[in-house]
């Protein structure tokens, strides 16, 4: 994979104490064991440009994304901002949703799915596992599907936990997988790219408490997403 430059950033919104931006699929949101380019040093190099500053500049990580997931990410430019964004997280008023296309039609079309779940360190998988299984943690969806086309579900997706895979693990666990997720799905989930994106991002600002909604389209002319009417449904995140 060729490395991101600071160039190929996408800047949804900035200002003193935030930055909005397009996160690509398959570029970490902040350093990994792999030691690629990732999102939030691509970030602090824009900032460090764009505002002419000497030395470091500081960017802080407020929320994730799998480095397989592209869509819409914020950072904090000051440390005031990341701790009232991560306290919003806490109290639930920092609200993330994902557009995804699922390998198989689920039986229900709209449903909430609890599972508690653990994280193997050793292959980074993580599992559905009994309550009672030590270290396991409560993880919560809700999905609703939108369009049906070839077997297929478009789907919408809105996280009220933010567990390490939890919309990959937990769709998978009902029978219906993401497309393109063979770790998690196996040839039921089909070989190709992984249809997960985080569409909708909404959050109070920082200092001056205006809400903030950001909306960003996957890329509509690849499969799956062309066998839908994905701009359609923009409105309805």
């Amino acid at each position: 994979m060729t490395d991101m430059l600071v160039e190929d950033l996408v800047v949804l919104y900035e200002d003193n104490h935030v930055i909005v931006v397009l996160k690509p699929q398959n570029v970490p949101c902040c350093e990994d064991e792999s030691k690629d380019k990732d999102l939030l040093t691509i970030v602090k190099e824009h900032i460090k440009i764009k505002e002419n500053k000497p030395g470091n500049v500081y960017a802080g990580l407020v929320h994730r994304l799998d480095r397989v997931t592209g869509g819409v990410m914020v950072y904090a430019k000051s440390s005031k901002a990341a701790s009232r964004l991560s306290e919003q997280m806490r109290e639930g008023d920092f609200e993330k949703k994902y557009m995804t296309v699922l390998a198989s039609v689920p039986q229900e079309d709209r449903a909430t799915l609890k599972h508690y779940v653990k994280k193997n360190v050793v292959n980074n998988m993580v599992y559905v596992c009994p309550q009672t299984v030590e270290g396991a943690k409560f993880c919560q969806l809700e999905y609703t599907v939108l369009q049906k086309a070839k077997g297929l579900a478009l789907t919408k997706v809105v996280l009220h936990t933010g567990r390490t895979h939890q919309i990959r693990v937990q769709m998978a666990a009902i029978g219906s997988p993401v497309f393109g997720d063979m770790r998690y799905g196996g040839e039921k989930a089909h070989k190709g790219y992984l249809a997960l994106w985080a569409t909708s991002l909404a959050f109070t600002h920082p200092v001056s408490k205006e809400r903030l909604v950001f909306k960003i389209e996957p890329p509509t002319d690849r499969l799956p997403w062309n066998l839908f009417n994905v701009s359609g449904e923009i409105e309805n995140f």
